[in-house]
């Protein structure tokens, strides 16, 4: 009897509805996986209808968005595959520190507790949310020009901006904010048990060319897992940047990531 197929639960980041996992969701399920692409506490079931209800989204912490994929997760036949993007990828590496899950993947995953490298890239990045203290409890858009930078440096500007306008929506500051001081924080939301021995492989994926999570960043996240005898591995894309789950290219990502998948028979 052959086994079920496992869950996969894809887990958006800051910004991208979470509609812009769909070719993963399809490659996925062809794959014989049995893939979901759930949205933040607040986000609305397609973009036009988040961009109208920014409050819906505004306020929520990393710990809401951890508790609403962690009761996700309990409601599956199996514990899944986790493949978060940017902050996404923090969401994945908390639960999966949890042992919530069988595998997680990590795409230029945002900062966890205990990294330290802060490139001035990612400043400024992330500065239409901090220009703005009250920011940390609002919801925050990207203008394409902004979006250009953080996420689409890597492509050409035409799409880029259809990227910024197909996927887009406003995004909590909060996570950031909590992100930002995790290291002066004893009890911090970042904070990720990456000291776990017992929870299951880890992929960490970093774009060479990311503004937002540059590669000084995920390779300190790495560092923080030297203590666990759990598979930790890094790939690497050299010439990508914080749109590689969404852009032209996303398949080569994709591809690696079912690879990976495969190398340890999940």
């Amino acid at each position: 009897m052959s086994r079920p197929s496992r869950p996969v639960v894809f887990i958006h980041g800051l910004w991208l509805h979470p509609s812009s996992w769909t070719p993963w969701v399809e490659l996925f399920q062809e794959r014989g996986y049995q893939p979901v692409a759930p949205g933040w506490p607040g986000v609305a079931e397609s973009v036009e209808l988040s961009r109208a209800a920014p409050d819906s989204i505004a306020g929520h912490g990393i710990d809401d968005v951890v508790a609403h994929y962690a009761q996700i997760i309990e409601k599956l036949p199996q514990p899944p595959i986790l493949i978060g993007h940017s902050f996404g990828g923090m969401i994945a590496e908390k639960l999966l520190g949890q042992n919530r899950a069988a595998a997680g993947i990590a795409i230029d995953a945002a900062q966890i507790k205990g990294v330290r490298p802060l490139p001035l890239s990612s400043l400024r990045s992330t500065f239409p949310v901090f220009s703005n203290p009250a920011n940390k409890h609002r919801a925050v858009s990207l203008t394409a020009e902004q979006f250009r930078f953080a996420f689409g440096n890597a492509v050409s500007e035409s799409e880029s901006a259809e990227l910024h306008e197909r996927w887009t929506i406003p995004a909590p500051g909060k996570p950031l904010f909590e992100a930002a001081v995790a290291n002066f924080s004893p009890h911090s939301p970042a904070k990720v048990d990456t000291d776990n021995t017992d929870r299951g492989p880890l992929l960490l994926i970093m774009g060479g060319k990311d503004h937002t999570v540059p590669t000084a960043i995920t390779k300190a996240t790495l560092k923080q897992y030297r203590d666990s005898d759990a598979v930790t591995d890094l790939i690497e894309f050299p010439d990508r940047g914080h749109s590689l789950t969404i852009d032209s290219g996303w398949r080569e990502v994709a591809d690696a990531c079912l690879d990976w998948l495969t190398k340890y028979d999940l």
